[in-house]
């Protein structure tokens, strides 16, 4: 072996590497934002869940327990509210994820110890809520004795707690992210490193024509991949839907278009088509940490919160859980369709945008 030779090949690939500034920067990005994310943004820790408060008791001994429950940070209570079907209703829609009944006799519960004082109902749709009743289930009552179960957990939409009805409905967004954001970011790159993207600038096609024309097609995958997870989730995992089949896929398609738009974006950005993968895995990483699909969304900080919320997936899962299990309608959801909507349509305009200059 001649090491002369070898040393000049290695300097070569480094000052190729150097020259290729985006490869470069995803060297020393990605693992920067995988220590950031998995340093700072997420937190095992479920603190400070949504939640809501049905106080029939009025006593000055239940107002001193609900203290001690908001006292320990795993809840806030956002709301008082008159009935537990209220408390239902808030659950599904997604205002609330627990939710605490004491009844008018709660005090005389107390001093028989006969059976729980108190009751929390959990949305079970959500696996990291359930761990926070828990930890809420043996706080000590105070006067009461510790062997005494105060508190009864009642555990909505998911009443086995079976982990696959949790993690179904939200791999639709994961398997629809991995796959739709590296195809659609390769389609322009492929294209120009074949020379059709000279052919197609001498066409007289718009910008808005190209666009559209290289989505609908992804379009329709996107919408067979729903369908063959539902299905498996179904068949074999006997996932429920309870809600409107119609409305998952409505918001199947709006979550589909925005990760086929920020594909495109990626390609107009790309060089390569290994450039184009790189900057796909780059945009699913804080997807997937930060929405909610894997780790609390309630136990992140402030931050993190606020970039999660610019992520589609974050408001996909959302809707495909509320639908799914709780059988919640696009209008009990406003918020998180209305996101959806926007990060879709923007998407979109950017990378029809991106599309007309290099057409230009």
């Amino acid at each position: 072996m001649n090491f002369t030779r070898l040393f000049a090949i290695v300097v070569k690939e480094l000052r190729q590497l150097r020259r290729d500034r985006l490869t470069f920067g995803m060297i020393l990005g990605i693992p920067t934002l995988q220590l950031l994310l998995f340093g700072f943004a997420i937190n095992l820790d479920i603190r400070h869940i949504d939640a809501a408060v049905v106080d029939q008791s009025n006593t000055v001994r239940s107002r001193e327990v609900l203290a001690d429950l908001e006292a320990t940070g795993v809840i806030n209570l956002r709301r008082q509210v008159q009935t537990p079907d209220e408390l239902q209703t808030l659950m599904r829609q997604g205002r609330i994820s627990i939710g605490i009944v004491l009844p008018a006799d709660f005090e005389r519960r107390l001093e028989t110890q006969d059976r729980p004082a108190l009751q929390v109902m959990v949305d079970g749709s959500d696996q990291t809520v359930q761990a926070a009743a828990r930890q809420l289930a043996v706080l000590p009552l105070p006067g009461i004795r510790p062997a005494y179960q105060g508190v009864e957990v009642v555990n909505f939409y998911n009443p086995e707690r079976r982990a696959p009805v949790n993690t179904v409905p939200g791999l639709i967004g994961v398997i629809l992210t991995m796959t739709l954001v590296m195809f659609t970011g390769m389609a322009l790159v492929r294209e120009r490193e074949r020379g059709n993207l000279e052919m197609l600038i001498a066409t007289p096609v718009s910008p808005w024509e190209l666009t559209i024309g290289k989505v609908l097609p992804f379009v329709g995958i996107g919408l067979v991949q729903v369908t063959v997870v539902l299905l498996l989730g179904k068949l074999v995992f006997a996932v429920p839907i309870r809600g409107s089949l119609l409305e998952v896929y409505v918001a199947a398609l709006l979550f589909i278009v925005a990760n086929l738009s920020l594909g495109v974006f990626i390609s107009t950005l790309a060089k390569s088509q290994f450039q184009a993968m790189q900057m796909a895995f780059f945009t699913l990483l804080p997807q997937i940490l930060l929405s909610g699909f894997m780790f609390p969304y309630a136990g992140m900080p402030r931050a993190a919160q606020w970039l999660s919320e610019i992520l589609p997936m974050t408001h996909f899962i959302r809707l495909i859980r509320g639908i799914m299990l709780r059988d919640a309608d696009l209008l009990d959801l406003p918020t998180d369709l209305g996101a959806l909507a926007l990060i879709a349509t923007v998407l979109l305009v950017a990378s029809t945008r991106r599309i007309s200059k290099r057409l230009d």
